[in-house]
């Protein structure tokens, strides 16, 4: 293993000169000399890589970045191994989520009949990719960006001897816009999380150990600014007693979220689709006539013109992309995709451990989930890897919900393995955002067939 060299498993994705970004400026402390892009489409990964040569300049930072012919060279000798794929593209998520709104359901990538269909389209490439990291990179950490981000990590965790933590950005973003919303330094502020990825609930603020959760929960000002998007009753929030992370809205709102679509004509997926066509169309157009700075630029407008349209479509029912340049330097803010990334890394080169909300195995943490299932949860990371924090029972008024989509996930997994496409509809009946056998039975079908080529393996 070379502890200098990191790969990046989807690295011709659109978020990938946001992790260079932070990989570039992290570079002392992880001591990184080769950054590995690898990509099905490696055009896409020879742009990024121009575009993160320009941006490892810009940092004074000094990592070789390559784009192995193959995967097992991309993975070979890693020390860090960073998942970020998406099996069928953009096109593949526009599908689904058409797909379920012509069936009457909320169209999402992560929730619902769009995040089964993403689910079983990955989990057999995912495996593979960690058997090859198994090979090639043993003593590897594998970092999964990759979504469902829980159900990928369990089913890693479930089927492989990989080294893995799964991450995403939402219970980060959650804290920091509460510290913002309350106008307190983030710093003075405690959170107590737990949940499943995109399933989680702050269920208490402390400022400098004194609870202000209710304080938090009933302003109906302070959450309107909590959340980027219209998404919660307050009252709801006011009678839970609880800050759902937003992505709950495709749960405690889904009839809004799908007329709201539907009145829309247009998910988000479809949206982005639209974007990235014409971001890469303009970075390769930049990058060929060797302007890999103005390229640079170009990305940074994409990244606000999208964050700003967060959740906007299915809350208010229309699309809220902002067109022209931004003020604000998305590489720059306090979360964020590679924020993460590296906070873990680091941490994992560390004998001093650090807390950071991470997707783990249970081992305890909350009291009502099995030991072996992956729950997010803050955890302490040095270099020993993660231990999740004690986070004690669910609230009975999440408990259900949770132990529910933690079954959706478990059956969702052997439904890959096994091939089997009545477990596939079985998940999506015990899921509560479907939970009828024909409607389970007749979106997963039309899914099915419209991708063969990755789906068509369901028997």
């Amino acid at each position: 293993m070379s502890d200098g060299k990191v790969t990046l498993i989807g690295g011709g994705g659109a978020r990938t000169p946001l992790l260079i970004h932070g990989l570039a400026q992290a570079q002392r402390v992880l001591r990184i000399r080769e950054l590995a892009l690898y990509d099905v489409n490696p055009q896409s990964a020879q742009l990024m890589a121009e575009m993160g040569r320009e941006i490892v300049r810009a940092n004074s930072a000094e990592i070789e970045i390559t784009t192995p012919d193959t995967l097992e060279q991309a993975i070979e000798g890693a020390r860090f191994v960073l998942s970020s794929v998406r099996v069928g593209g953009i096109e593949a998520r526009a599908r689904d989520e058409r797909i379920s709104i012509d069936h009457g359901m909320t169209g999402q990538e992560t929730t619902g009949a769009g995040g089964l269909a993403m689910a079983l389209r990955t989990v057999p490439v995912a495996l593979q990719h960690a058997r090859l990291i198994e090979q090639y990179a043993p003593k590897a950490w594998l970092i999964n960006f990759t979504n469902p981000a829980g159900l990928i990590t369990q089913a890693l965790m479930t089927h492989t001897a990989v080294k893995v933590i799964g991450i995403c950005d939402t219970p980060a973003e959650l804290f920091h816009r509460t510290a913002w919303s309350l106008g307190l330094p983030y710093e003075d502020l405690e959170f107590q999380y737990s949940g499943l990825n995109h399933l989680g609930w702050v269920q208490r603020v402390l400022l400098r150990g004194e609870d202000i959760t209710e304080r938090v929960t009933s302003d109906p000002e302070t959450l309107a600014k909590i959340y980027a998007a219209p998404l919660f009753d307050p009252d709801m929030i006011r009678t839970l007693g609880l800050l759902p992370s937003e992505y709950l809205f495709f749960s405690y709102a889904k009839t809004r979220a799908f007329e709201n679509q539907r009145k829309a004509g247009a998910s988000r997926g479809e949206e982005i689709a639209k974007m990235n066509t014409s971001l890469y169309a303009r970075l390769m157009t930049e990058v060929s006539r060797g302007q890999a700075a103005g390229a640079v630029g170009i990305y940074k407008d994409y990244l606000n013109q999208r964050n700003a349209s967060y959740l906007q479509l299915e809350s208010r029912g229309g699309s809220a992309f902002s067109e022209g340049p931004h003020d604000w330097d998305p590489f720059e803010g306090a979360t964020g995709y590679h924020k993460i990334a590296i906070d873990v890394m680091t941490a994992l080169c560390s004998e001093q451990p650090k807390q950071v909300v991470v997707n783990v195995r249970n081992q305890g943490a909350i009291d009502d989930i099995q030991p072996s299932d992956v729950v997010e949860v803050p955890c302490m990371i040095n270099s020993k890897g993660p231990e999740p924090r004690k986070a004690g029972p669910l609230p009975d008024s999440v408990r259900g919900l949770t132990l529910a989509v933690k079954a959706y996930e478990r059956l969702a997994i052997r439904a890959a393995v096994e091939r089997s496409l009545n477990l596939a509809k079985l998940s999506l009946m015990v899921y509560p955002i479907v939970g009828e056998w024909g409607p389970a039975s007749e979106v997963l079908q039309a899914l099915v067939d419209a991708d063969p080529e990755h789906l068509g393996y369901l028997k």
